[in-house]
């Protein structure tokens, strides 16, 4: 089974890729199952909204994360409450609305568990991530409960990503990082079968500050006359990772780094 895991998708640019060439690229790359983060999809660049959720399931997205941006668009509270395929990072302080884990079954019925989670290193303050990761292994076992898991972890630091990736290793299929929006070049299966890599990227515009127009953000750096960040417009690159993953074992065959068009893939 190939699992096609996407980082932040970022403003419009992020979008119309998605739109314009997730589907073909589903096809081409054998995709069986599609999971992005979308925390940063909304216009301005932070949050997402239910009509962006509804198009992207319709490009063939089958779950969506997200991360310290997701209430940033207010009337995503009513729409995570009633859509499963739409997750909040599990370790936000209770009560909150939505879930951060689901189990979806695939038409072979094969069933799929999506973590997600928040760092706690330079975030939004919510509860200890390592708790109640140790509190979601205590309650679900790798084939027992689901065939795979894939874990999206939201956080700031590399260490801390690193550390959570050997905390799943062998209890996870895939633990990816997001939030950086710098795709990182260690994409690799950590010693007890997980696959792993610190992060995804983003599906935006490069030519820009991660996501964000450049010269905007250079004028705040550098403390001149500027208004709130807004996402760069131009030429978008979908980045992130697959995984080819083992049915009996749970675990990963394979992971490879993924780069579609824009900056990063001058050729497409």
């Amino acid at each position: 089974m190939r699992i096609l895991f996407l980082g932040d998708v970022v403003g419009i640019s992020g979008c119309s890729k998605i739109q314009n060439n997730l589907l073909a690229e589903i096809k081409s790359k054998k995709i069986d199952f599609v999971i992005l983060n979308g925390e940063n999809a909304a216009e301005a660049g932070v949050g997402l909204t239910k009509e962006i959720c509804e198009d992207f399931f319709n490009c063939g997205t089958n779950v969506i994360t997200t991360g310290n941006h997701v209430w940033d668009q207010k009337d995503i509270m009513n729409f995570i409450d009633k859509e499963k395929r739409l997750l909040r990072p599990q370790n936000l302080f209770e009560p909150a609305p939505g879930k951060g884990f689901e189990i979806y079954t695939t038409k072979e019925n094969i069933r799929i568990g999506v973590l997600n989670l928040m760092g706690n290193v330079f975030m939004k303050k919510c509860d200890d991530v390592f708790e109640s990761s140790k509190n979601f292994l205590d309650k679900y076992k790798l084939k027992k409960d689901f065939d795979f898991l894939i874990v999206d972890f939201h956080g700031e630091i590399t260490s801390e990503k690193n550390a959570i990736g050997h905390f799943f290793d062998g209890k996870a299929t895939l633990v990816i990082g997001t939030h950086t929006h710098i795709p990182t070049n260690d994409a690799r299966i950590l010693k007890e079968g997980t696959a792993y890599q610190t992060d995804a990227g983003m599906c935006g515009d490069y030519d820009s500050v991660i996501g964000m127009n450049k010269l905007n953000s250079l004028n705040r750096f550098m403390k001149k006359d500027s208004v709130k960040h807004f996402p760069a417009n131009g030429k978008a690159t979908l980045s992130g990772v697959i995984v080819d993953c083992n049915v009996k074992t749970g675990l990963a065959d394979k992971i490879e780094s993924y780069i579609f068009g824009g900056q990063l893939n001058n050729n497409c």
